[in-house]
């Protein structure tokens, strides 16, 4: 079973892509493969001038949470590279607590 994964917070992904880019280039995936891509919803209008676009990154069968990286001690690429710190790495445990705490999350890990 999966000790550790990747918890998501969708209210600061600013849809940069550095996660998928960080990826790619760590693989070496091609350019219409993907570890993590940021999908894009709207944008849509909620008043007079005002719309919301929302990104949320979505991890691909290809993601092995950088195995080889966090063998290492160190972050997984996505992580390290994410502009708005919106993804974080840990124990599956203390993520959950994160989760519980606020709600507009996802937590990813491997099987």
């Amino acid at each position: 079973m999966a000790k550790h994964g990747i918890l998501v917070d969708y209210d600061w992904c600013t849809g940069c892509h550095s996660c998928e880019v960080a990826c790619q280039m760590e693989h070496g995936l091609p350019v219409d493969q993907y570890g993590i891509k940021v999908m894009e919803l709207g944008p849509w209008s909620y008043g007079e001038g005002k719309w919301q676009i929302t990104y949320f990154p979505v991890f691909s069968d290809q993601c092995n949470l950088c195995a080889e990286r966090t063998a290492q001690g160190k972050l997984p690429s996505c992580v390290h590279h994410c502009q708005a710190q919106c993804l974080t790495y840990g124990p599956l445990e203390e993520l959950a607590q994160k989760l519980a705490e606020h709600p507009k999350q996802a937590l990813f890990s491997l099987k």
